[in-house]
């Protein structure tokens, strides 16, 4: 496994697999919501799909990557670059409590975020979280054409099921 794409919604443990798999493999890993929205100075900026594809294509050409991050348009390309596609499904309702958890750590400044952890963005999680599950047939479709390199996971043991692999 030298090019690894972790994807899932939001709050399915992306980014902790991510470095966990990029310390263990000493692997660089990337997330695409910082592709998505990049710091410049005169802040946070959204990059137009071709710029985010630019910024893959360019990370690709330095070898060994993990990518992380949901199912987006632009990102599409990742599923065939990747030698290893990680789905991460875990159940619903653990999905929501960590959804929760992680807004409390945020305001309490317990957990750092690249956002503004108010009651929007709690909402919009919780409507991203709906909208894939109102979408989860058509995901799996798409992921099922890459099921030679695809690893699904939904519980604990992660780490050792992709290891393992």
């Amino acid at each position: 496994m030298q090019k690894i794409f972790i994807i899932g919604i939001v709050a399915s443990g992306k980014t902790t697999l991510a470095k966990q798999l990029s310390k263990e493999m000493n692997i660089p890993w990337y997330e695409l919501d910082n592709i998505v929205h990049h710091q410049t100075d005169e802040g946070r900026m959204k990059r137009t799909p071709e710029e985010q594809v630019e910024v893959i294509m360019e990370i690709d050409r330095g070898g060994k990557w993990i990518f992380e991050g949901t199912n987006r348009e632009s990102y599409q390309c990742l599923l065939d670059m990747a030698d290893t596609i990680v789905f991460l499904d875990p159940p619903l309702w653990k999905r929501k409590v960590r959804i929760f958890t992680r807004f409390l750590k945020q305001n309490l400044g317990i957990e750092k975020c690249n956002y503004k952890p108010d009651i929007k963005m709690l909402k919009l999680m919780y409507k991203w979280t709906r909208d894939f599950e109102n979408n989860r047939l058509a995901i799996e479709a798409q992921l099922n054409v890459y099921n030679n390199k695809l690893i699904r996971v939904s519980d604990k043991n992660m780490m050792s099921t992709i290891l393992n692999k």
